[in-house]
């Protein structure tokens, strides 16, 4: 008999759960996702210049902690990096996390978050998600993966060449590939200052000028467009796969997801982007190389760009695809 197919989002790296706190009224939330009881290896890229984190240390491959327990994602900028709180309670009443001997455990909660107070009701930097509401997060984690304009991806946006008010509405995205046994799971938060194109280049959702018609992000910035202030866009992505990677070779990996996303979103990584990718592993099964993991995320990637993209319902005067938005 055929094998039952895979899950068409990250979940399909059996073992992880996803889950989402979403705020519409005020434009903000927070993205969780739970690794397996026992934890997980994973690294990281970090591909922007404008980045917001916390326990990132732990994902360097000489770190003495070998797994993590949870990646958070989360807006309110660097507010929101106290959102890790919640996670971490919530592991820890589970007895999930390092050990530490007669003191219980540490849950490891790698967190990175973006900047989404350009929707916010005034575009004040006045709300963004708690310890909390991260708790409810890992609470409602399961397999079943929510996209669009929800979790950390509720108040992004994306093409912000010419400013925020010229944008249109990003989101979650997510998406799986497998060969054989060997399955890699993406989801990405897209908010970014880039526009994001299709696999032949054209602009999906982007920058638009005074008449509606989308720019060229990258002719603009080239050309000397002024820029329209620093630290307001980030994408974050998680890669996991059920191969046996070490750190060495998630490292690698995150940087190919990295590369991906670059194919879709034009420009990346720039001194706007708090761009930040995570690469986990299960450890499950064999891949046959590292090299099959990496071909494999580079097709899941964009596929999770443009369901970020194609599933974001608009936000105020922020239009999405998902409204018909074009």
């Amino acid at each position: 008999m055929a094998p039952p197919p895979i899950a068409s989002n990250l979940a399909a790296v059996r073992g992880l759960t996803v889950g989402h706190w979403t705020d519409l009224g005020r434009a903000t939330g927070c993205t969780v996702v739970l690794a397996p009881e026992g934890g997980m290896r994973a690294a990281r890229a970090l591909r922007g210049r404008a980045t917001g984190t916390r326990e990132l240390d732990a994902l360097d491959p000489r770190h003495l902690v070998g797994h993590i327990d949870a990646i958070l994602l989360t807006g309110g900028s660097a507010y929101g990096l106290g959102a890790a709180d919640g996670v971490m309670r919530w592991l820890r009443e589970r007895g999930r996390g390092f050990p530490v001997g007669a003191a219980g455990v540490v849950p490891i909660v790698p967190t990175a978050v973006i900047f989404d107070f350009d929707l916010a009701p005034g575009a004040k930097a006045d709300r963004w998600p708690t310890a909390d509401d991260a708790y409810r997060a890992c609470a409602a984690a399961s397999s079943a993966i929510a996209e669009g304009s929800v979790g950390a991806g509720t108040g992004a946006t994306v093409g912000k060449a010419l400013g925020p008010r010229g944008a249109m509405k990003g989101g979650v995205g997510t998406w799986a590939e497998a060969a054989g046994d060997v399955v890699v799971g993406a989801l990405v938060v897209l908010n970014a200052v880039g526009n994001v194109v299709d696999a032949g280049g054209a602009i999906l959702a982007g920058a638009r000028d005074a008449t509606g018609r989308f720019v060229d992000a990258l002719e603009y910035l080239a050309r000397g467009g002024a820029p329209f202030g620093a630290g307001r866009s980030t994408t974050l992505a998680v890669v996991a796969t059920n191969a046996a990677l070490d750190r060495v070779a998630l490292e690698a990996l995150a940087h190919a997801a990295g590369d991906a996303l670059a194919r879709r979103i034009v420009p990346y990584g720039t001194l706007f982007d708090g761009d930040v990718v995570f690469a986990a592993s299960t450890a499950a099964v064999a891949a046959a190389t590292p090299l099959q993991v990496e071909a494999l995320a580079a097709r899941a990637v964009p596929q999770a760009v443009e369901r970020a993209v194609r599933l974001a319902r608009g936000v105020g005067d922020i239009p999405g695809l998902a409204d018909g938005a074009s």
